[in-house]
């Protein structure tokens, strides 16, 4: 690749997670979260919340295949990778210079999606890797639009919402299982959003990337709402 094409190619994949995790961090109207623990989770997605999933996701499949490798790769795409993801991303939560910011409810939902959103950065740059060498500058362009709203909207609300349970967790000094249940609602949301192009097959892929784009709108609609609402009710409690 020319140094050029490399250049796009970070750009493509970065840029839209950069400009997503802004307007993610400015839905809060009040008392908006500080830049050093906003780029410090974008940065942990980015870097070793994918090796360690990467690393989960290997284990895990191990097992799988050594119990029924003909369901492999639906098993490691609708089960195993949203488990490992989603584990791994909001870790960085539990650091301390994130977790001293959760002072507010809407806090970790913000927290969660940034790092979300640095894990789909990354995650964009190997996709749009693999494309642009395999098919051409045409199906990367293709792709990495695509991923750009879907892949990337999905990482930030489906990792929102453990994040809140963990706010949560910390503001009101719930033990460590409180979080589960939101956890399995963010796997679930990645689970389903990674099933829509097994879904594709039997309908189409047109059909298969309207029912990603719809959804996605959603998960991101109810985040950013639920943002606000948390924003303006941590307003009117200080007030």
């Amino acid at each position: 690749m020319k140094l050029l094409e490399i250049l796009l190619l970070f750009i493509m994949a970065f840029l839209p997670p950069v400009l997503y995790a802004i307007w993610i961090r400015n839905t809060e109207k009040y008392n908006r979260e500080k830049w050093k623990p906003i780029i410090f989770c974008f940065i942990w997605g980015a870097t070793i919340a994918i090796v360690a999933s990467i690393i989960l996701e290997v284990v895990l499949g191990s097992i799988v295949v050594s119990v029924n490798s003909s369901i492999y790769l639906i098993i490691s795409a609708v089960l195993i990778a949203p488990f490992a993801e989603e584990f791994t991303k909001p870790l960085i939560l539990g650091f301390k210079t994130v977790k001293k910011e959760l002072d507010e409810l809407e806090d970790g939902l913000i927290y969660g999606a940034v790092a979300g959103l640095g894990f789909s950065a990354t995650e964009n740059l190997f996709y749009g890797y693999n494309a642009f060498i395999s098919e051409g500058l045409l199906f990367f362009f293709v792709l990495v639009s695509i991923r750009s709203f879907t892949g990337c909207l999905l990482h930030a609300s489906a990792t929102a919402w453990t994040g809140y349970g963990y706010g949560k967790k910390i503001m009101k000094h719930t033990p460590i299982g409180s979080v589960i249940p939101y956890f399995l609602l963010a796997f679930l949301v990645h689970a389903f959003y990674n099933f829509i192009p097994i879904y594709g097959f039997i309908t189409g892929f047109s059909i298969a990337v309207f029912v990603a784009l719809m959804f996605v709108a959603l998960t991101i609609y109810v985040v950013r709402n639920k943002i606000r609402k948390l924003d303006k009710l941590s307003e009117e409690n200080v007030l």
